[in-house]
């Protein structure tokens, strides 16, 4: 977006939500923060006010900041992220909401306001467990239906718990627990006396 386009929404913005949304622009791109208990007044504004008018939800997905900022970070560990699409006025904003408890992560569903946020929630509660508040469908969509854990979680382990498989005797699928053996990778070092020189 141009700078010009990109102050008229931050106007737009500042007028319309006020002390709802914390505004900040880098690298060409507005992002706005909201509380998760003004979250879903919030998104019905931007769908519905005339000064902003975001008509489309393009993508809704979850984050984890359990390491951001190399264990720096001291915030809430979840987050959903929007990014809605205004074709009336041609611009694009970016949303993230926090949610306010890292064991039981619950955020509003904006399925009420953007039917195509339907798959993208039950992602995120896939893949990072956050609860989609209002939700009427709410099931892993990636997943098998016993699997356990959220696998985008950064304290999920690597190698998972169990693993499937299907069984030629049983004539099944079965689970088992995941038997990795652990090894230990030594790199080939190879050196070159002359290596650099002319």
């Amino acid at each position: 977006m141009t700078t010009a386009k990109i102050q008229q929404l931050q106007s737009s913005l500042a007028s319309v939500l006020g002390e709802r949304a914390a505004v900040t622009v880098a690298l060409g791109e507005v992002t706005i923060v909201v509380k998760a208990a003004d979250y879903l007044a919030v998104m019905q504004t931007l769908r519905d006010d005339p000064a902003l008018k975001f008509e489309e939800l393009i993508d809704l997905c979850g984050v984890d900041y359990q390491s951001y900022g190399e264990g720096t970070y001291d915030g809430p560990r979840f987050a959903a992220v929007s990014h809605l699409l205004s074709v009336t006025h041609n611009w694009r904003l970016r949303v993230r909401v926090f949610a306010p408890d890292d064991d039981m992560p619950v955020i509003a569903s904006v399925v009420p306001i953007w039917r195509a946020a339907n798959w993208y929630e039950r992602e995120a509660f896939d893949l990072y467990g956050i609860l989609f508040e209002g939700h009427n469908d709410l099931r892993r969509i990636l997943t098998d239906y016993g699997f356990i854990g959220h696998p985008f979680r950064k304290d999920f382990p690597i190698s998972g718990y169990v693993e499937m498989r299907y069984d030629p005797e049983q004539k099944r699928v079965i689970y088992q627990p995941v038997t990795i053996e652990p090894r230990e990778i030594i790199p080939r070092v190879i050196r070159e006396e002359n290596y650099g020189t002319k």
